[in-house]
């Protein structure tokens, strides 16, 4: 199912103006503060009436402002999760997931809530009321009562904005889980980079109300054009792998389309298929094959692209065996290296180099 977004509002002293398709996975609209995602997301909900636009989820018209056509909220069946849980206090975590079937439409096929509990893993809080919940507990249990609406698209608006990096990493497994089991379009706003690089399929990048780039998110994430919007130091790579082996030594081989890496230990069962997020500040290059050398990981590639930046760095883009790397180098270096498009090279990757918390599900 594919959500395709056009929109155009005014406010005093800002003008949005973007356009966008969403397709079956996670689309996340990235940008800094103010650049319009939460916008988006509310007149996608229905929340706001956009001066111009055309909303269409699955062949059917949401709004439509030339031909008149505005859904009202309930009946657009769109699950909203905030940054804040907005949970019933007075409410168990039963009756607030029982709350979210209300608005299912009666007749239809459904999430059984057995089935949503023990994704999100909210099983042994069902007696529990919101005050003793931890703030990660809580999202999942919004997560769970916007799933049992029975919605055709979720929307997520910075839903770990809120969170200490400990519930963060308590609930993206989580939502990795509701992205790969649960067949539901999200469309997911954060200026994380983290959070892109763990859960996005899709990305549309924004700034100041426009879309400036809109693409799979391996290949946004690993342009080096796009790093000025992403971050210096967040520019980076997607890479996808499968757990080969734990090895004795306390390091998780793992295969990739890429070459053979070696990690610390990943907590994953061999065969469990992964994407790790690789920082181009962490990829070293080299012309010949490194040898006595206590980095572990060298993968043959071939440079496809240098973004020379205004200061000493330069940006390489490269390809490993059909995957896209990003290499941050000095000037000097891609000068000295030779580096150009076509390039024989081969990137360098310190094993301890991938945080935990860049390795997730694929």
């Amino acid at each position: 199912m594919t959500l395709s977004v056009q929109l155009a509002h005014r406010f005093p002293g800002f003008t949005l103006d973007v356009e966008f398709a969403a397709p079956e996975g996670v689309t996340v609209l990235f940008g800094h503060s103010g650049s319009g995602k939460t916008t988006v997301a509310n007149a996608v909900a229905g929340l706001l009436r956009p001066d111009r636009g055309r909303i269409v989820l699955g062949g059917d018209v949401l709004l439509d402002t030339e031909q008149g056509t505005d859904l009202p909220v309930h009946r657009r069946r769109i699950g909203y999760v905030f940054q804040d849980a907005r949970l019933f206090p007075h409410l168990t975590v039963r009756q607030n997931l029982t709350y979210g079937r209300w608005f299912a439409p009666s007749g239809a096929p459904g999430a059984e809530m057995g089935r949503i509990t023990d994704l999100l893993g909210i099983g042994p809080l069902l007696t529990r009321r919101p005050a003793g919940l931890s703030g990660g507990e809580r999202q999942r249990v919004a997560l769970g009562r916007a799933i049992l609406s029975n919605p055709r698209l979720l929307l997520m608006d910075e839903p770990l904005a809120a969170l200490d990096d400990a519930r963060k990493a308590e609930i993206l497994p989580y939502l990795e889980r509701l992205r790969d089991e649960v067949r539901l379009p999200i469309l997911y706003v954060s200026h994380s980079m983290a959070e892109v690089a763990r859960l996005a399929t899709t990305v549309v990048l924004m700034e100041a109300g426009r879309v400036t780039a809109t693409g799979p998110a391996a290949e946004i994430l690993a342009d080096p054009a796009m790093a000025p919007a992403l971050g210096l130091r967040e520019a980076g790579a997607i890479v996808t792998a499968t757990v080969a082996a734990h090895e004795e030594d306390g390091l998780t081989r793992l295969e990739s389309a890429a070459g053979t890496l070696f990690l610390p230990r990943v907590a994953a069962p061999p065969g469990t298929a992964l994407r790790l997020r690789i920082l181009a500040q962490d990829v070293m290059l080299a012309t010949a094959r490194p040898e006595a050398i206590s980095a572990l990981n060298i993968l043959a590639a071939t440079v496809e692209d240098i973004r020379i930046g205004d200061g000493p760095g330069a940006l390489v883009r490269l390809r490993a065996g059909g995957e896209p790397l990003l290499a941050r180098v000095t000037r000097r270096s891609a000068h000295a290296l030779d580096l150009r498009p076509g390039r024989a090279v081969f990137a360098v990757l310190k094993a301890v180099s991938v945080a935990q918390e860049s390795v997730g599900g694929r």
